[in-house]
């Protein structure tokens, strides 16, 4: 394995989509990745399906290139930034999939991302994505455990021809996802990482979540997969406050093999906790009928003063992205403090 690559700088990072509100909403979608479905493919003919792609593709590069390139432009501790999922839309699903081996499509594709990694490498800019809800390695059912591996493997392939795939978390690239299903257990999610291809497991990252598998329900993985602690994740689940020094962080950070970790942090909602000062208080909140669901969601920023001071805290081990929806705006507020 080739020696990891370590980014010495913390970084706070932002997700997905890049928020300009000085812009009329068709300017901003130049910003910003597009997607489609397979049912409005499957309606089009063979070649208006490729040429649709195509367009998506294109769209897509552009964008995050640009994305990159705004990345770049910020200050040092601020350039890190999660690539929506859908860079090529449709990709893995097998009624569309085939649409990509035309050569045309593969061409494109082949053309125009290879600079956007070239780019991120040049501008010193951190790159991870994160599967959706749906890609499941702890799944019993044949169909969605492949499904599943095809979503990552999917991932893996962009990040190949952004030229960030093959070592271990080349500049802390990640794919990230969740423990998924519960009742099957961590030797089942052992069981679907072993599908995945070796490129695909030194990209991969786990993270706790509050339904299925929380903190301590991951850590016998922090041998074999680098872990992602989602702070808010771990409150909802536990109303713990987790500070930087405590050992299971250490262990977090360890999985990561030399290679900076990032972790995860949003904060509830300000209208759920009310205009206060003080931490808000999980068990305070469920006692008053704020529902564990509820709880979940992100806010826009990360409003709360002294919520805002811990999390900086763990910029001490950790880099941190902030899943929030005001995007790169409520990023860039959090690093002003």
């Amino acid at each position: 394995m080739d020696a990891p690559f370590d980014l010495p700088q913390a970084r706070i990072g932002w997700v997905c989509n890049w928020l300009v509100p000085e812009l009329k909403e068709k300017e901003a979608k130049a910003f910003n990745l597009r997607d489609t479905t397979v049912a409005a493919l499957l309606r089009l003919d063979l070649v208006a399906r490729v040429d649709k792609l195509l367009d998506l593709v294109a769209h897509n590069a552009a964008a995050l290139g640009r994305q990159v390139a705004l990345t770049a432009a910020l200050p040092p501790g601020q350039r890190a930034m999660r690539i929506a999922s859908h860079a090529w839309p449709c990709y893995t699903h097998p009624a569309t999939r085939p649409l990509y081996d035309e050569p045309a499509l593969r061409a494109a594709i082949e053309e125009l991302f290879p600079p956007i990694g070239e780019a991120a490498v040049a501008g010193d800019v951190r790159l991870s994505t994160h599967p959706g809800q749906y890609c499941v390695l702890t799944s019993a059912r044949e169909e969605v455990l492949r499904s599943s591996v095809d979503e990552v493997e999917y991932h893996v392939e962009l990040f190949r021809l952004l030229g960030l795939a093959g070592s271990w978390h080349p500049r802390g690239t990640h794919v990230n996802i969740h423990g998924g299903a519960r009742a099957p257990g961590i030797d089942a999610f052992r069981a679907g990482m072993s599908r995945l291809s070796e490129a695909a497991r030194n990209l991969l990252t786990v993270e706790n979540d509050e339904v299925a598998y929380g903190l301590g329900d991951l850590l016998p993985l922090a041998g074999e997969v680098a872990m992602v602690l989602d702070l808010h994740h771990h409150w909802v689940a536990t109303g713990e406050y987790i500070e930087p020094d405590d050992w299971r962080v250490a262990t977090v950070a360890a999985s990561w093999r030399g290679v900076r970790p990032m972790s995860h942090v949003s904060a509830p909602r300000e209208e759920l906790v009310g205009a206060t000062q003080d931490l808000p208080d999980r068990a305070a909140l469920l006692a008053a009928g704020v529902s564990a669901r509820d709880l979940r969601a992100h806010a826009p920023r990360l409003w709360n003063g002294p919520h805002a001071d811990w999390a900086r805290r763990h910029l001490a081990w950790s880099d941190l992205e902030v899943e929030a929806k005001d995007k790169n705006l409520a990023s860039a507020a959090f690093a002003a403090g």
